[in-house]
């Protein structure tokens, strides 16, 4: 039994690692896919092709479900959650550099663990807000002095926008795992994003830029970034997420939210030549500090 729950906890932490390696790479996709598209016509487009690779899976796998008006209430505002996330990061990266943005949404930990204490009591607020604090001066940082006018021109703005995306998907993450008492990962992933597609559809004709110019000023390079939000961010990233936080819980997942800032960077230095300045890696250090303050006592929290 103890080998059995070793090895289920050891596939999480593979699963949650993937997820936070791919979604730092899924910041330089996001800033590239703007060139063609805009915020909201990524997120719907990587939202289908997303949906139906998982609802393929899903069919394949399980193909059944029964939802009582209750559980559509809460899968609702789940999907209110990802829309959020998308959304709010999209228009971020539209006012900061990727590098940066990565690096600010290493903070997603230290905001998910302050939300678990004060909303479903896991961790004690005592122990969290202090380290919630120190990343949040890192993110300040970066959002004063870690921009680059090349490739945001409003970091502040940009910056507060990625916030509020963290935000929705900390309340994703703490809100799906009692769902997920009920309905599997895979059902909960799919479900919450079809309720966001449906959502946001409406904000089409509002926002759009490839509808608007035409498929012809999209490139091959926009096309390719987008496929790897459907396949890579989305579809398999989110599904990693949340098989990670339905056996280890948020709070331990999170702590694989430290492996983001560092692959954005990594990536938006390596793809779009962004610079590593010393702003930036000071912020990223005071980021992780107060991450690893906050995270601390997961470890003895079941």
């Amino acid at each position: 039994m103890t080998t059995t729950t070793h090895s289920s906890t050891f596939i999480a932490y593979g699963a949650l690692t993937t997820a936070a390696i791919v979604w730092g790479g899924s910041v330089v996709a996001q800033k590239i896919s703007l060139n063609g598209f805009s915020p909201v016509e990524v997120s719907v487009l990587r939202g289908i092709g997303a949906l139906t690779i998982l609802i393929t899976i899903w069919k394949w796998q399980e193909g059944r479900i029964a939802v009582s008006l209750p559980d559509l209430g809460i899968l609702t505002l789940l999907g209110l959650g990802v829309l959020g996330n998308h959304l709010f990061i999209l228009y971020g990266l539209q006012y900061i550099g990727s590098g940066a943005a990565g690096i600010i949404i290493g903070s997603s930990p230290a905001i998910t663990a302050l939300l678990s204490s004060l909303l479903i009591h896991d961790l004690p607020f005592r122990a969290v807000w202090f380290g919630c604090a120190v990343s949040f001066i890192g993110v300040a940082l970066v959002s004063e002095f870690g921009g680059d006018p090349t490739v945001g021109t409003h970091p502040w703005l940009g910056g507060t926008l990625i916030i509020l995306g963290l935000i929705s998907w900390a309340l994703y993450t703490i809100g799906s795992r009692r769902v997920m008492e009920r309905f599997s990962a895979l059902t909960v992933n799919w479900t919450t994003l079809g309720i966001s597609i449906l959502l946001q559809i409406p904000l089409l004709w509002i926002n759009q830029k490839m509808l608007a110019q035409g498929l012809a000023t999209v490139s091959a390079t926009d096309w390719i970034a987008l496929a790897y939000l459907i396949v890579f961010a989305t579809a398999i990233g989110q599904q990693a997420w949340l098989f990670g936080v339905e056996r280890v819980g948020p709070s331990r997942a999170g702590i694989f939210g430290n492996l983001i800032p560092v692959s954005a960077l990594l990536f938006s230095y390596l793809i779009l030549g962004e610079p590593i300045g010393i702003w930036k890696i000071l912020g990223i250090a005071l980021i992780l500090l107060g991450v690893w303050l906050v995270t601390r006592p997961s470890v003895s929290v079941s």
